[in-house]
């Protein structure tokens, strides 16, 4: 890296490269010194980005000694997959908005430049305009007085619709929303962010609609953001529509208009700013004269940041926390819009983000076996029923196959069905049905009767593309009817070929299991072999949900080791009570209290804090370790939602802990 100024690269030679280099010929901390291209000897590159040193492909200018920081300008699609791999090479990244195409996405974003110690911006030049310092110095004096409503939009007219452009095209995530829809939510919450104190604010309700074209993209849209402290803010935008990108800040004595507020009074060379003041009828201009490149103040930003060794913008520069939150509004938008781009689906999305084929099913998760199951399976299982799309889903799901990890923990009922859906649609695009472990339950409450089992399996496989499942779990029990039943219509499916690992109970007592364990015996059925209740180091006082049983007692650890039975322990890190959400002072979280809080528990936790500080860890992840430690087989579920927290729960792997230990943390 230079002393003093910024070299950076450019990926994707477009219009919006062309404003970029203007900003960063203008910047006092930055220098263009390369630009990538796919074809060198594309017409006008030598006008448009004269005395810059052409690199022949963008992997090419990741792999440049010669350049600290990349600006990322290639379309919508290709955002996370360069950003993650500038983050790999080591490469600081400005992302042209939106940085990816959901907030999933963005998160892998920033967890690939937190593990590389990098730069990564999202790229709203506004942002870092004098203009916006000056407007939010105006709502914070009480120009206006209480702010009480905005109005803001960007929106421009194509004039014709074509399909395979890159602001109508499914496969390129075109529409007004993610182009330009983002500016004025941005700004919404950063002045809704203003009247709280805060940097932004993050909106109690959107609320979204759009006109879609044959493409399913939205040619305009428009959507209404509430805020906690009542502010209500309507935002516009599209790619069809002229429409007056005029931001309005309505307050209890006046009001805010700034005109073409995201260029500066429209000029990007010279972005001569103006805010128009009306209070009591009387209009007051005030002028924000700065004459630079409304590009240049992004990059010497940027460039600043990465000088002084941040990883995110300053404020009111786009934070990974603004980025964040902006994303979530637009996918909400999305959502009440309909909109799912065709590039998103599981028929089209059959590579990692970063646009790889899936790697190899090994990492830091081992390899177990399981009684009456055929294959390998992992140490950990996972549960992934929060995800609302395919293609957030598979972020987690293509991480968690790579650590190692194959065992997948779905159910019937679990965000009716699409869990099961999303697995299946998952599976059948990566090829890996038959190295998965896949548990399937169902007969949850109130059917809760033996022939419902098979009518709901018959649908569970439907759903998950398959003509099998691994492991099968009864998901509540009915102990008004005959336990032969269940085990007979289990066993039925097992020899049908529809179960081909364990089967058993989830949320059964051992009582009912040794009644199952004894039926099969005395009529030749398959025997239950596996359950899935409860267990973690801290015991569940009272059911989290109705019917829901532990194993965590000391007799039920007891029948589990005599038995050798099999249990997939669900909540198995206790929901937060080796976290820093508990503690004996904490009491406002209800679920916590009432199940969990006794003084077994709090010794149970404080010897978890006392062994993690001694080998530096977390005591979440002596929690886990306890789990994976115990002397039967026992396969914790993890729910992560993040690749954060999917990362942070197999530092538990790094833990051995000894029969002592186990005995120790008991008490």
């Amino acid at each position: 890296m230079t002393d003093k100024k910024i070299r950076w690269g450019i990926i994707g030679p477009g219009s919006i490269a062309k404003a970029f280099r203007g900003g960063v010929n203008g910047s006092k901390h930055g220098v263009l010194a390369a630009i990538a291209t796919r074809d060198p000897s594309k017409p006008n590159l030598a006008t448009d980005f004269p005395g810059v040193r052409v690199v022949n492909g963008y992997d090419a200018l990741l792999a440049d000694k010669d350049i600290d920081a990349v600006y990322i300008a290639v379309p919508h699609t290709g955002h996370a997959e360069w950003a993650i791999k500038a983050a790999e090479a080591g490469k600081h990244v400005l992302i042209e908005k939106p940085l990816a195409l959901s907030a999933h996405e963005i998160d892998a974003v920033f967890h690939a430049h937190k593990k590389a110690g990098t730069f990564a911006g999202e790229a709203f030049m506004y942002r870092l305009h004098p203009q916006v310092k000056q407007l939010l110095d105006l709502i914070k004096s009480g120009a206006i007085g209480e702010v009480r409503m905005i109005q803001s939009s960007f929106g421009f007219s194509m004039g014709k619709f074509q399909p395979q452009h890159r602001l109508f095209a499914s496969a390129l995530a075109g529409g007004g929303i993610l182009d330009v829809g983002g500016y004025p939510v941005s700004m919404a919450r950063l002045i809704a962010g203003a009247t709280l104190g805060k940097p932004f604010a993050d909106p109690v309700k959107v609320s979204g609609t759009a006109k879609l074209n044959e493409e399913g993209t939205d040619d305009w849209a428009a959507a209404i953001l509430t805020f906690e402290n009542g502010i209500v803010a309507q935002v516009s935008c599209a790619v069809m529509a002229n429409l007056d990108n005029v931001l309005r800040i309505h307050g209890s004595e006046g009001r805010i208009e700034v005109p073409d507020f995201w260029f500066a009074n429209g000029n990007r060379d010279q972005g001569l700013g103006r805010i128009d003041i009306t209070r009591g009828g009387k209009t007051e201009t005030v002028s924000v004269n700065e004459t630079a490149h409304v590009y240049s103040f992004e990059a010497d930003a940027a460039s600043l940041a990465i000088l002084e060794g941040k990883q995110e913008f300053p404020v009111p520069g786009m934070s990974w926390a603004d980025s964040l939150g902006n994303a979530r509004v637009l996918d909400q938008w999305r959502r009440d819009a309909g909109i799912e781009y065709s590039v998103e689906k599981y028929t089209n999305r059959v590579k990692t983000l970063d646009n790889r084929k899936l790697g190899p099913n090994t990492g830091v998760i081992p390899k177990r076996s399981i009684p009456g199951l055929k294959k390998q399976a992992s140490a950990v299982a996972l549960g992934f029923e929060d995800f609302k799309t395919f293609s957030s889903g598979a972020i987690l799901l293509d991480a968690f196959w790579e650590k190692g990890g194959n065992i997948f923990d779905t159910a019937f009922i679990y965000g009716g069905g699409y869990t099961e859906k999303l697995f299946g649609e998952w599976q059948k695009s990566r090829g890996v049905r038959e190295e998965a472990v896949v548990i399937g339950k169902g007969a949850h409450s109130p059917l809760v009767y033996p022939d419902v089992i098979a009518k709901q399996l018959t649908q569970t496989l439907d759903r998950l593309q398959t003509d099998y499942v691994d492991v099968y779990f009864m998901h509540r029990d009915n102990l008004d009817v005959p336990v032969g039943e269940f085990v007979d219509a289990m066993d039925a499916e097992v020899k049908a070929g529809r179960i081909r690992g364990p089967f058993g109970g989830s949320n059964w007592t051992k009582e009912r299991m040794d009644e199952a364990i004894a039926y099969a015996e005395r009529t030749g059925k398959t025997k239950p072999q596996a359950l899935s209740n409860n267990f973690a180091l801290a015991e569940m006082l009272d059911p989290i949900w109705a019917g829901c049983v532990t194993s965590s007692t000391p007799d039920f650890k007891q029948w589990l080791i005599d038995r050798q039975v099999t249990n997939f322990s669900w909540s198995s890190q206790a929901r937060g009570f080796f976290t820093d959400l508990a503690g004996r002072d904490k009491t406002d979280n209800e679920e916590l209290v009432r199940v969990w809080y006794n003084e077994q528990n709090f010794g149970r936790r404080d010897r978890a804090i006392e062994l993690a500080k001694q080998i530096s860890h977390n005591p979440i992840h002596v929690a886990l370790a306890y789990v994976l430690a115990q002397p039967f087989p026992s396969v914790p579920l993890i729910g992560p939602r993040r690749l954060v927290e999917l990362e942070d729960s197999l530092k538990a792997f790094e833990i051995k802990l000894t029969p002592e230990q186990v005995k120790w943390l008991e008490g």
